[in-house]
């Protein structure tokens, strides 16, 4: 039997709020689709093909896409956001130009674009908090839900470890070679020191980040909507549908308070907790993110009423 999975070019769907969103789908189209969700500056290739490809054959129709102000969706230029708006953001005394709302329904007009009721959301980091909105504001296109390395918004839980903050607010330089050698020092202090990620993959990802269409400024306004997100614990308690939370033990740009927060919030919510892992993807632990996820849509199958 063929392994091969069948892999769509990259496409564009045209929200009506304005926003173009580029997207890619493996698998088949009529199998049950998981929708990734990627975190603060990441286009849709930090989901590797390899991670989307292990999920499509698990049985699934797998949906990445770039996030506003990422990869080859919508840049919002028009709407400044410098290091002066962060630091306002991070006293909670400033604005963001755009809310993790927003980011979830341009979500959602995506599945509209693609024509689908309910999908499995996977959602890491920034990525989680998107999904985590989307389950809450949009209960019935979410079947099920996949947390990885998020929090719920509230500030006393997921902080960051003072260590990272000045690698996290460094320049990227003004050049691609500048930015791919600031991406891999970044990587050294949030990755996962016990699943250590191959350094050549890791810069030709930084490169392709960057070719795509990497904007400091868009990472900026992702920025100011993480740092301005409302505290969800009390609506993430009113979900009705499986959940499965990771976190990494060693995570230092979101403390494993935010996943536990997480999954305490949540009603029958599995909590995963992972020795060694940190903020990162890291290849080797692919099988084990896939069979979660795989899990939690099994359950989600498991409940469906007749």
């Amino acid at each position: 039997m063929s392994t091969e999975v069948a892999r769509s070019d990259e496409q564009f769907a045209s929200l009506p709020s304005g926003i173009d969103i580029c997207f890619q789908t493996f698998g088949d189209a009529d199998d049950p689709a998981v929708l990734l969700v990627m975190g603060l500056g990441g286009p849709m290739g930090w989901w590797s093909v390899e991670f989307c490809e292990l999920l499509a054959r698990r049985g699934f129709f797998v949906i990445r896409y770039d996030n506003r102000d990422t990869g080859r969706s919508t840049k919002l230029r028009q709407h400044r956001a410098g290091r002066a708006e962060v630091v306002r953001a991070f006293v909670a005394l400033g604005k963001a130009p755009y809310s993790i709302s927003d980011m979830a329904d341009d979500a959602i007009g995506l599945l509209d674009h693609l024509s689908l009721a309910g999908v499995h959301v996977a959602g890491a980091s920034m990525g989680g908090m998107i999904a985590q909105t989307l389950a809450i504001e949009h209960p019935t296109r979410v079947l099920s839900l996949t947390s990885i390395m998020s929090s719920t918004g509230r500030r006393t839980v997921g902080f960051q470890h003072p260590r990272v903050i000045p690698a996290m607010l460094s320049s990227a330089g003004r050049t691609r070679d500048e930015y791919v050698a600031r991406s891999l020092r970044v990587s050294k202090v949030i990755g996962s020191a016990a699943f250590p990620s191959d350094e050549e993959a890791a810069r030709e990802r930084a490169y392709e980040t960057y070719d795509r269409g990497w904007t400091a400024s868009g990472v900026t306004r992702q920025m100011l909507a993480v740092l301005t997100q409302p505290d969800r614990t009390a609506a993430l308690g009113e979900l009705d549908l499986p959940v499965t939370v990771i976190h990494g033990l060693a995570d230092r740009l979101v403390h494993r308070s935010g996943g536990k927060a997480t999954a305490e919030a949540i009603k029958g919510a599995e909590h995963l907790e992972i020795a060694g892992m940190s903020h990162d993807l890291p290849p080797a632990l692919y099988p084990t993110f896939v069979d979660a996820i795989v899990h939690t849509a099994e359950r989600a199958a498991s409940t469906e009423k007749p």
